[in-house]
């Protein structure tokens, strides 16, 4: 009997792990699709890509505020269903070609929904991998897998002479397997309920506010997300509209970032089971201030490949290595976990916008100059996170 409920325990828990990587896997491929989709919603609809993608990241970051009270009130797994239901929803609507305004709300609640799907896999795998980043490195190994084969998928479909809806369809269908496999997910419905909304607000569940040790794993990943942001958006304009290299090679170079962050992931995992986590987020934080000056100090094609390459390889684990250090500080508390990703993706929102005036200013070159400046802060913080005696 004893054994059965051992068997049966196992398989709950591999289940949720295959979901929650299948729905990140998915969720991966989404975001790189928006940004495929968008060149032809800007031609047959006469979108802003600056405010479509804004509004965009603007719904992610408004997901970190919404989930914590619907979660209270109607339990983890009812809110991660309704709210990743807005994805296929809102990709539907958009590929409709609605009204302007319909247009742009539907971006607010599709990245509400993508920020809601991020919230809860980074939740549900932080507190059942019992402390081992290795499991979050894998669950982020699998958004860069999804990343990564979204431009492949898309050339793929245009050479068999589909068109971009049909690319937004099967995403959408991929998308539905996920609601599928999320209503079966073995997760109590009343998980994460409780009886009003102030039990949230207890100080066992709100004791993160008070340390400070979230507040600098925080600020790594503000400066982080708002530094890989810039490197994925604006470098390969950059590249391009200086004429260092041809715009097919720099489109590529997003390709080969996310093929080395799925590297980057996976090595990430293997060494976290040997080397602390703050030792890897320092690690990671130290070498990308190395491959970043590289990649601006040059004009040689050659390096720049490898130096985006390689910038991508150390990219990949700070981000879930913070989110595993910083586990035992939110003790599995949804409203740590949103305020966390809130912090990262307000980083990754801004960072982008200040690059962007100041490339209206002074050109894109000096503006991209001035992202040394996020990364000598994202190091200091990674050195304070390191010197501080966070649990592992």
């Amino acid at each position: 009997m004893l054994d059965q409920v051992k068997k049966n325990s196992k398989f709950e828990r591999f289940f949720v792990f295959l979901t929650c990587y299948y729905a990140f896997f998915v969720n991966g491929m989404m975001v790189l699709m928006v940004g495929t989709i968008l060149p032809y919603l800007i031609e047959e609809a006469n979108l802003s890509f600056s405010i479509a993608g804004g509004l965009f990241a603007i719904g992610n970051l408004l997901a970190s505020f919404v989930n914590p009270p619907i979660i209270a009130k109607f339990g983890r797994k009812r809110t991660i269903i309704a709210l990743s239901s807005l994805i296929p929803i809102c990709l539907i609507i958009i590929m409709g070609i609605p009204s302007i305004p319909v247009l742009y709300l539907s971006f607010v609640f599709l990245g509400i929904g993508r920020g809601s799907v991020s919230i809860f896999n980074n939740t549900v795998v932080n507190e059942r991998a019992e402390g081992k980043s290795s499991m979050l490195n894998i669950l982020h190994m699998a958004f860069a897998i999804g990343a990564f084969l979204a431009p492949f998928l898309s050339s793929l479909y245009i050479s068999h002479q589909l068109t971009w809806k049909h690319l937004g369809y099967t995403v959408v269908a991929l998308f539905a397997l996920t609601i599928l496999l999320l209503c079966f997910i073995p997760i109590p419905l009343d998980e994460g309920k409780s009886k009003g909304i102030k039990k949230e607000q207890t100080n066992t569940n709100r004791s993160y506010i008070k340390s400070k040790d979230f507040y600098v794993i925080g600020l790594i990943l503000f400066f982080y997300l708002g530094l890989e942001n810039c490197v994925n958006g604006w470098f390969i304009t950059y590249f391009k509209k200086s004429g260092i290299m041809s715009d097919k090679l720099a489109t590529n170079l997003v390709s080969y970032t996310w093929l080395a962050v799925m590297i980057g992931r996976l090595v990430t995992a293997f060494l976290s089971t040997k080397v602390k986590k703050k030792t890897l987020i320092l690690i990671n934080c130290i070498l990308t201030t190395g491959f970043l000056g590289l990649l601006i100090s040059t004009t040689n094609v050659n390096i720049i490949v490898l130096s985006i390459t390689l910038l991508g390889f150390f990219f990949a684990g700070i981000y879930p290595t913070c989110i595993a250090n910083a586990g035992s500080i939110i003790k599995g508390s949804p409203s740590g976990m949103s305020m966390l990703l809130a912090i990262a993706a307000l980083g990754g929102i801004i960072a982008p916008q200040i690059v962007g005036i100041i490339a209206d200013a002074i050109g894109l070159g000096g503006a991209i100059g001035v992202l040394l400046f996020s990364n000598v802060f994202m190091v200091f913080f990674a050195i304070i996170n390191f010197k501080r005696n966070v649990i592992e």
